[in-house]
């Protein structure tokens, strides 16, 4: 059963009408860059909890998640009406097993998102641990609007810091927009478009690909990644080399 501490939410970040960002201060263990926590709130007497990944790496003494309200939701919404000072409750001891120490070393690692399903790659990349084995890293955020790129400047921070290593690519599938490949992840893969922007090839002898977003765009890049490219998914019992979670 989990341990549940208080939070208090000490910054908000409203990015767009469904998109915002808690940053919570919380006596939480140590946690895994990649992991989850719950967020929960009493509400008519009942305790309503979600799973957000945190932001944030875990040197930060600040808790940060990524959410996107659904109206009809339980929990989101009232989780976007917290204000500085509001308190929140937030599992003691993280989850999930979304995180390096779970991936093979590769010439290439390609982290692949949609959403808010970014998280879990910003909280590796700030704390940059174990990164070493990775000759190259791809972070490719796809969402539907530009203005959902809530974290484009964090992005092209991560990637001034690690001084071409790592190459950042942003999707839009609903628009289009300078400097980013419209259209979906899979589709983007099956043409080849998004390995000739990137400058770098998926192969199984070369990549490790991680992959993170909403059920569907998981299931169809794995079901590509399989059928076109000779790849699979990573078990401890059977290496492979495709990673995953999903997020919704």
């Amino acid at each position: 059963m989990a341990n549940w501490v208080t939070g208090k939410v000490i910054q908000v970040r409203y990015w767009t009408d469904t998109l915002i960002s808690l940053v919570v201060h919380a006596p939480i263990d140590k946690f895994t860059a990649g992991q989850f926590a719950k967020l929960a709130l009493e509400i008519d007497g009942e305790r309503i909890q979600r799973a957000y990944s945190y932001v944030n790496s875990p040197q930060d003494p600040n808790l940060e998640f990524y959410l996107v309200t659904v109206p009809e939701g339980k929990l989101s919404p009232r989780l976007a009406a917290l204000t500085v000072g509001d308190e929140l409750l937030v599992t003691e001891q993280a989850s999930g097993f979304f995180v390096l120490e779970e991936v093979p070393s590769a010439n290439t690692l390609w982290m692949l998102s949609t959403g808010t399903a970014i998280g879990p790659f910003l909280s590796i990349l700030q704390l940059g641990d174990d990164l070493d084995r990775f000759e190259n890293i791809v972070l490719v955020h796809a969402v539907r609007y530009a203005h959902d790129l809530s974290y484009l400047p964090l992005m092209e921070q991560l990637a001034e810091r690690y001084q071409g290593k790592l190459r950042i690519q942003t999707i839009v599938s609903r628009e289009n927009h300078i400097g980013s490949l419209t259209g979906r992840i899979p589709a983007l893969i099956e043409s080849g478009t998004l390995e000739k922007t990137v400058g770098l090839t998926i192969s199984p002898e070369e990549s490790h690909i991680m992959l993170c977003g909403n059920p569907e765009m998981v299931r169809d890049t794995q079901q590509l990644l399989k059928t076109q490219r000779d790849m699979r998914k990573h078990l401890r019992r059977k290496p492979g080399h495709i990673t995953s979670e999903q997020y919704w």
